[in-house]
């Protein structure tokens, strides 16, 4: 007669909401906090440039909104830069934890824009399909990246039309800036909730190497400024 072999308790994995809401232990905090800091003030930056362009387009100044345009191009592509950076740390010291996060995909909702949402929409199909939790953190990170950087490429060249003044339709210009700028934010709040799940799970032992590597600046990749010009109005 067989009888079956009697299992331990199966550990409850915590899910998303749980991980975000718990607090860290205190040396973690410190570097999460760390890490977000320098993130919300690039993203401050950014913000506060591109509301400064959006004034003055209102008030009708259209040579010094180029000019502001062009300024806020550089923020975002530094804000793009940590953000692109952080996925890969992130990736690349993930894959010496056995016991990676669970992560939610990306929510189509959530942003505005065609890239944004069809990235979304995309990792949302490939949540489901991939087998097991760690494929789907790798991948989660790879789609939060690419969409990152073509946000910043799209961002980048709408600016670049306005401030050359050769864009014939520059009010669509001024609405990819915009549509970008919500969309990065939501990029932001999502490498957030991942940095937090992934920092629960990072072992002791492995946060001295990891922080070093958060801390390090990004190389800037934007390319080199055009010169303006100043056919087309914006």
């Amino acid at each position: 007669m067989f009888h079956k072999r009697k299992r331990g308790p199966i550990p409850a994995r915590r899910d998303v909401p749980e991980d975000w809401l718990a607090a860290l232990p205190r040396d973690k905090s410190q570097i999460f906090d760390g890490v977000v800091r320098q993130w919300e003030c690039s993203y401050a930056m950014m913000s506060v440039a591109l509301d400064d362009a959006l004034s003055l387009r209102l008030r009708g100044e259209l040579v010094c909104a180029r000019q502001q345009v062009e300024i806020t191009a550089n923020l975002v592509a530094r804000f793009a830069d940590w953000l692109i950076a952080a996925c890969s740390s992130i990736a690349d010291a993930g894959r010496h934890v056995s016991d990676l996060p669970v992560v939610e995909p990306l929510k189509t909702r959530f942003f505005r824009g065609d890239t944004a949402q069809s990235a979304a929409s995309w990792n949302g199909l490939l949540h489901h399909v991939l087998f097991g939790d760690r494929s789907r953190f790798f991948h989660k990170l790879r789609i939060l990246s690419s969409t990152v950087e073509q946000l910043s490429r799209e961002f980048d060249q709408a600016a670049t039309d306005l401030s050359e003044g050769v864009s014939d339709q520059p009010g669509r210009c001024w609405a990819v800036l915009d549509s970008a700028h919500y969309d990065l934010n939501t990029c932001l709040r999502e490498a957030e909730v991942v940095l937090k799940a992934f920092l629960r799970t990072l072992p002791t032992e492995q946060l001295a190497a990891f922080v070093a590597v958060m801390s390090t600046p990004p190389a800037t990749k934007r390319m080199p400024e055009r010169q303006r010009l100043t056919r087309v109005s914006a």
